[in-house]
């Protein structure tokens, strides 16, 4: 980028002294009042404004994961299978409901240790997602109709917490900066959700900080050729006319 941007003051140098010659005093000479700057514009202003959300989306919803000890708040050193086993029995301090899951992705949990190929954990991946210095836990969790549960789990004086759930249809997470990255299919051919959770230091919780709907560009190869016209059949043709104009 740096080669661009030089030619580009390069550029505007050479304007200037173009101009400089422009003018009957020698200098620059104005185009007008620049537009002024359109600010937002409220809508409705007698409205009285919402004081409560309609309903609770599990945003901030933070859990103590019983039974778990986490020595010297190393993550690396815990069993994922244990930590989702355990994470069955925690309880929210809000109860949305949406950190639960489907009765046989449950049992499933619970039987990691007898029927492994059946067990729903993926394997697990640790960043450091609040940025200090220490590594945080990212457990997927495998449900019904390919939709995935997506946790993750902090240490703290010995103390594991589930700072972040969510379930989605996803079409891949990725992690981008410290920010944890959620892409999931729209409706509308040709566009994708994406969902970027944040860490929120005043929660102490993971929180959905952008969500937005976005046109997926195409990929060199798919795109789609159009439908190539069928000739006429000959006898369709209109025959040449016997009188030839000018």
């Amino acid at each position: 980028m740096r080669p661009v941007r030089v030619r580009t003051v390069a550029a505007a140098v050479a304007g200037l002294a173009l101009l400089s010659g422009c003018g009957s005093a020698g200098g620059l000479e104005s185009t007008g009042e620049a537009p002024s700057a359109v600010g937002p514009a409220r809508l409705w202003p007698d409205l009285p404004p919402a004081s409560a959300a309609p309903y609770d989306y599990g945003e901030g919803e933070t859990a103590r994961i019983p039974g778990i000890t986490v020595p010297g708040d190393d993550v690396h050193r815990l069993d994922p299978v244990t930590v989702a086993q355990a994470g069955l029995k925690a309880r929210t301090k809000r109860d949305s409901g949406l950190d639960e899951l489907p009765d046989a992705t449950v049992r499933q949990i619970r039987d990691c240790r007898t029927a492994p190929g059946d067990c729903p954990v993926l394997t697990p991946y640790y960043f450091d997602l609040t940025g200090d210095g220490r590594d945080e836990l990212v457990i997927g969790v495998r449900l019904p109709e390919r939709q995935l549960a997506v946790r993750a789990y902090r240490a703290d004086e010995g103390v594991l917490t589930r700072i972040m759930s969510t379930v989605d249809a996803v079409i891949s997470v990725e992690l981008a900066g410290r920010d944890l990255v959620l892409r999931a299919p729209s409706v509308i051919s040709g566009y994708e959700y994406r969902t970027a959770w944040s860490w929120d230091d005043r929660q102490q919780a993971m929180l959905a900080t952008r969500d937005e709907i976005l046109r997926v560009p195409e990929r060199r190869g798919e795109r789609t050729a159009p439908t190539p016209t069928a000739p006429a059949p000959e006898g369709s043709r209109p025959a040449p006319s016997e009188t030839p104009t000018a």
